[in-house]
């Protein structure tokens, strides 16, 4: 078969495929509709995550699931535009890992918003200028981001979902390495390039700033500056890359949360996560006596951060994710008991457990 008999296939395909798009996003228009009557969310992550698994279930090859999940998030980032026009804040500006990571999330169709500050995103979604904010809350090198688990401890918003997306670094100059004399970049992508920057630039003064896009923007001004951020950064302002890949590690992953003012449906079979925050009485076994009421009811604890309450000296969150959703029984009588034995008690919120 010559090349254009295959191209008249395709062609013929691409038809079908477009007349099969159009008549999904009709549907999907009728069900945002009945959502908007009722007042139900838009955006329900459990219900993607349905969708996905059952797509990736049905394909027999040769789309492997990262590029059936891709395509996918797409049209479906173009049914919920038509259904409801969404807004995101993400931590910005345009170009950050934080955006990178909305984008993963939302998909290209929505409309994002860059804040300030991580304080910023959780105004905006607050005030109902955002539907929702996409905010970093820990990264493999680094650990946590503590500004987004303080605003969850103080703040009535929830979790909704996590996003995890694989941080490559560059080295972004107008200058060669013998000619740079300073490095900027936000203090996560600073830590997570130390041994870098120490042996290749040891002379180098670093410089924190408040994100990697703007770092970017320092570099463009000023030859004699480096800054650390991904290549779209570098290349959205044209900003050559001196170095790829400067990372410490080479598995550089950072988590990050949507945030929103309801939380998740559940997924079942052990795939929802949910996070706690929570203070202790000052007493011997306090800690202990927390953590197996979750042990004695066979709930996986997979993460605990303490963070200081800053409601006075020496008092502490403790920060917990636990395999679960806040409407399983265990973790139903799991709450109760740790509201009898611990000062404060909160719940963040129950979404999809996906890497």
């Amino acid at each position: 078969m010559n090349i254009e008999k295959l191209r008249l296939q395709i062609d013929d395909i691409d038809q079908g495929i477009i007349e099969k798009l159009n008549e999904r996003v009709i549907l999907a228009s009728e069900i945002g509709k009945i959502k908007v009557d009722s007042g139900e969310n838009i955006f329900v992550p459990s219900r993607e995550e349905e969708v996905f698994q059952r797509l990736v279930s049905l394909s027999k090859g040769p789309l492997d699931e990262k590029a059936i999940r891709a395509i996918y998030r797409q049209i479906i980032s173009a049914s919920i535009n038509l259904q409801k026009k969404l807004n995101i804040a993400y931590l910005g500006p345009e170009a950050t890992y934080t955006h990178q990571a909305a984008l993963q999330k939302f998909g290209s169709s929505i409309q994002s918003t860059p804040a300030g500050t991580i304080p910023d995103v959780f105004s905006s979604v607050l005030r109902g200028d955002a539907d929702y904010g996409v905010i970093p809350v820990e990264n493999s090198t680094e650990g946590v981001v503590s500004h987004s688990l303080d605003m969850l401890a103080e703040t009535e918003l929830k979790i909704v979902s996590q996003v995890y997306l694989k941080i490559s670094h560059c080295l972004i100059s107008q200058s060669d390495l013998n000619n740079i004399t300073e490095v900027h970049s936000k203090d996560n992508a600073l830590g997570q390039c130390r041994n870098w920057l120490s042996k290749n630039l040891p002379n180098a003064e670093v410089v924190e700033c408040a994100s990697t896009s703007k770092a970017v923007l320092f570099a463009k001004e000023n030859p004699e500056i480096a800054a650390i951020a991904g290549s779209i950064a570098a290349e959205l302002n044209d900003v050559p890359i001196v170095a790829k890949n400067i990372q410490d590690k080479v598995e550089n992953i950072t988590r990050f949360l949507v945030i929103g003012k309801s939380s998740s449906g559940a997924l079942g079979n052990g795939k929802d996560k949910s996070s706690f925050v929570f203070s202790l009485k000052d007493e011997v076994g306090a800690l202990l006596k927390a953590l197996k009421t979750f042990s004695d009811r066979g709930i996986n604890l997979c993460k605990i951060e303490s963070r200081p309450s800053r409601q006075k000296l020496w008092d502490y969150y403790f920060f917990v994710d636990v395999i679960g959703h806040i409407d399983d029984q265990s973790i139903q009588d799991a709450i109760k008991d740790l509201e009898k034995n611990c000062p404060y008690i909160k719940w963040l919120g129950s979404y999809p457990d996906l890497y």
